[in-house]
């Protein structure tokens, strides 16, 4: 046992003698490989053989695991305002609620996005009748005050959101949170206190409850439950793909499965919503090396560079460390409304991007309940029609994009009148903000 555990020691001092430095464009393979060894060996101690282990070789595990994670992944350590911790990682993974799920939403940085999360928290308890906890996620005081805080708390009915301050788990002078937009994500992730937990955009909007995302077959057999992107622009980025090439040196059955690694397609992920199981050791590793990316030096040399904000981190990160996880089956679908001009019903238009469940069903969408969020902040419209595995026809930030030559479907009943709900109290908390006229 005893050489097993020093093997693991010395491997850890290896790490430790030859950090990861910039720079990082060419370092995300060797990332991914020492993160495999402190997943192997995290399962090893949480295993029954791990609790085996006599007190010198956990004592050498123990070291290995953290002495590695700190080395690769130096935010682990807490703010300058807390005492120095010798096992950060440790302390972490004691900090989730055993057997806990919960939701965790980004809402600081803009008054749109405290509307949207306003919006979204209306929706998600009153017309969807979600009880599933949420926490508001944000990075300091200046991100989200309290008066915007106890706002939002008080469209909560059932009492049951919490705040997180992101700033008070992670030393913010590597990861400058605030200037980071969509990369306060995978921290937030990372600080929240649920075990199983669903990571949506302000902007989600859903037309079935959250919680049926943790009965996804996908998410249950594999603990990690991504979203597809548009299939757009295949063969329209060499360099993108290049790369991806030279660090994905061993693609997992997973990778194997995606159009854009196998036919050359642009954009593989919509991170809107996704969904972890950090009691996995494996996924909670995966979720490190997608928070690594979007810390500040290697987002602005790399990650936000090559590809588009975060998007592509979620994926890249679970594949590099060996994590299991899945997509949904098709790519990124459409709710929206048809032409005039189509006689033959297969064309069908929006700003938004959506998705379904494993059986086919819609299951959310992105970009908010107005039709275009990001020309005019007062005009809602429901949605009639939807669209799935048609060929995309990309607009641009006032001509809306078209999924065109599959069938165009109405929306049902039901889901007309969730998201009729969910406007009418979009409104009401546009009165209680005193943000709808805000751009």
């Amino acid at each position: 046992m005893c050489n097993g555990m020093g093997e693991s020691f010395e491997f850890a001092k290896d790490h430790t003698k030859i950090p990861i430095e910039p720079p990082f464009k060419y370092q995300f393979w060797e990332v991914g490989q020492r993160s495999r060894n402190l997943s192997q060996w995290i399962t090893t101690l949480d295993s029954q053989w791990g609790s085996k282990l006599s007190k010198q070789d956990k004592h050498l595990l123990v070291h290995a695991i953290e002495e590695t994670a700190v080395s690769l992944f130096p935010f682990l350590q807490p703010p300058d305002t807390k005492q120095d911790s010798t096992a950060p990682l440790s302390a972490l993974r004691d900090s989730y609620t055993k057997g806990s799920k919960g939701i965790v939403i980004s809402a600081g940085g803009s008054d749109s996005s405290v509307r949207f999360a306003g919006h979204l928290i209306a929706s998600i308890r009153g017309v969807l009748g979600c009880t599933l906890p949420i926490q508001v996620a944000y990075a300091g005081e200046n991100d989200l005050p309290k008066h915007r805080r106890d706002a939002l708390s008080s469209l909560d009915k059932t009492h049951n959101t919490e705040f997180l301050d992101v700033w008070a788990f992670f030393d913010d002078a590597a990861l400058q949170l605030r200037r980071g937009g969509w990369a306060i994500k995978p921290f937030a992730a990372l600080a929240s206190r649920f075990e199983q937990v669903i990571v949506l955009d302000a902007d989600a909007v859903f037309l079935q409850s959250p919680d049926v995302l943790f009965e996804q077959r996908a998410y249950v057999n594999n603990g990690a439950y991504l979203f597809h992107d548009r299939l757009l622009w295949q063969h329209a980025f060499q360099d993108r793909h290049k790369w991806w090439k030279e660090q994905i040196k061993e693609p997992s059955p997973a990778m194997n499965k995606s159009l854009v690694w196998t036919k050359d397609y642009a954009e593989e992920c919509d991170s809107g919503v996704v969904v972890l199981n950090k009691s996995r050791p494996e996924v909670l590793v995966g979720l490190l090396h997608i928070a690594w990316q979007n810390t500040y030096d290697v987002r602005e040399e790399v990650s936000y560079k090559i590809t588009y904000g975060d998007k592509e981190t979620w994926w890249l990160g679970l594949e590099l460390a060996g994590s299991s996880y899945e997509f949904e089956k098709h790519y990124g679908s459409i709710v929206g409304w048809g032409k005039e001009d189509d006689m033959e019903n297969k064309t069908v238009c929006s700003f938004v991007i959506a998705h379904t469940d494993e059986e086919d069903k819609l299951l959310w969408y992105n970009g908010s309940l107005l039709k275009n969020k990001l020309v005019d902040p007062h005009n809602y419209e429901v949605p009639i029609f939807w669209m799935m595995d048609g060929k995309w026809e990309k607009g641009g930030k006032k001509d809306m994009s078209c999924m065109v030559d599959e069938r165009a479907w109405w929306l049902n009943g039901d889901e007309i009148s969730v998201l009729q709900h969910s406007i009418e109290l979009a409104v009401q908390v546009d009165e209680l903000l005193g943000l709808g006229e805000q751009n």
